[in-house]
């Protein structure tokens, strides 16, 4: 993965095909149709065959924990990868809700939209190719195709390049898409590292946001210490009263 790293950061698969190899590990050998068994299936081969850069098991209780406590109905992903927190998401999704992923990398989102059908649960997921700030191309498809309006986005989760962390915030702020109560979980920021996110969450404590930090462990192993900031919006309206 260290030698993988450099390619991460620009095309964000590591090189050696295991983002592909994954998809058809989990046609082979998880039942089809059964979305539990789809994710033991891709932790068993991040932990056994070859490592990746999900979510991962241990992480992925903190963002279900936080799905099923606010029960939103939209929520936004940053960063699909091969589609493993999109589908720990839909397991505790409340009953027609809709997750958008945004992912930047056009073969992890073919991959994830094989794994999601194995399971049975391309309906409820949509994967989108581009970022939020690719000219507004990806907005406006959000805003035009998937109802994103004002107020109308419940839940993010950012696990996608951690330099622009921040930046897409302010995006997703700028639109107005959030409404007080919305929740948004960031994962990785404290390895690799979003210090800029962490630090702006820190001095916005009780006035725009509620923040938790939650100490964990970098996906599947048990020596590298991660942070994921699980942060409730408390809006701006009563700056101005």
């Amino acid at each position: 993965m260290l030698l993988g790293r450099r390619r991460m950061e620009t095309d964000w698969q590591v090189g050696d095909g295991r983002e592909l190899a994954l998809a058809r590990h989990v046609e082979a050998e998880a039942r089809q149709g059964d979305l539990d068994d789809v994710i033991r299936v891709i932790d068993d081969f991040a932990y056994h065959r070859s490592f990746l850069i999900n979510v991962g098991d241990e992480k992925g209780e903190i963002l279900d924990a936080a799905i099923r406590r606010t029960s939103p109905r939209r929520l936004l992903e940053l960063g699909t990868y091969c589609g493993y927190s999109a589908l720990s998401s839909a397991r505790v999704m409340a009953e027609g809700a809709r997750l958008v992923s945004i992912e930047f990398n056009a073969e992890n989102a073919a991959i994830a939209r094989r794994i999601w059908d194995h399971a049975g649960i391309g309906e409820e997921l949509t994967v989108l190719v581009g970022t939020l700030g690719d000219g507004n191309k990806t907005i406006a498809k959000l805003e035009s195709e998937h109802g994103f309006a004002s107020g109308s986005l419940d839940f993010v989760f950012i696990d996608h390049d951690k330099s622009v962390y921040l930046p897409d915030l302010g995006r997703i702020l700028d639109q107005g898409w959030l409404h007080t109560g919305s929740v948004v979980v960031a994962d990785n920021v404290r390895w690799p590292g979003a210090p800029d996110y962490r630090e702006f969450m820190q001095a916005e404590e009780g006035r725009t946001w509620r923040t938790s930090e939650h100490e964990t462990h970098v996906e599947y192993q048990s020596l590298l210490k991660d942070l994921v900031l699980e942060s409730e919006y408390l809006g701006t309206d009563h700056l101005n009263t």
